[in-house]
């Protein structure tokens, strides 16, 4: 029996597309200065260097792996709406889901913890499947 070979770690080039691609999608979810440091997981002025020079950040296995969930969470949304209202716009809204109880998925993201974020990413996975 073959071993199935492992993943291919990203190489920076990919690491630091993924960081690009998640900042232009903060401005499309309006994102404040604090939602993108939780949302990164990193203080003011570590912001400021990945947005003024992306292609030189230090992209962490953290980073990356909040990277991931963002652009699963994006994905999963460009698969539930056709519209970029939706799309975009989902992130604030209140959701009355048991999960959320009220809250908007940026509520529940910008807690600063990588657990919220994969657990938001669940919910849309498990909406995307019918199962919501």
């Amino acid at each position: 029996m073959q071993a199935v070979p492992a993943a291919q770690p990203l190489d920076d080039q990919a690491r630091h597309a993924a960081l690009r691609a998640v900042l232009r999608l903060f401005e499309h979810w309006q994102c404040s200065e604090k939602e993108k440091m939780a949302l990164l997981g990193v203080g003011r002025s570590t912001l400021h260097k990945y947005q003024g020079r992306p292609d030189s950040a230090r992209i962490s296995n953290d980073l990356l792996e909040r990277l991931s969930y963002l652009l699963n969470i994006h994905q999963a949304l460009r698969t539930l709406f056709a519209n970029k209202e939706n799309v975009y716009g989902f992130v604030r809204l209140p959701n009355h889901n048991p999960f959320f109880n009220g809250a908007s998925p940026m509520d529940v993201m910008s807690n600063g913890r990588v657990a919220s974020l994969y657990e938001v990413n669940r919910q849309l996975d498990s909406l995307r499947g019918g199962q919501w």
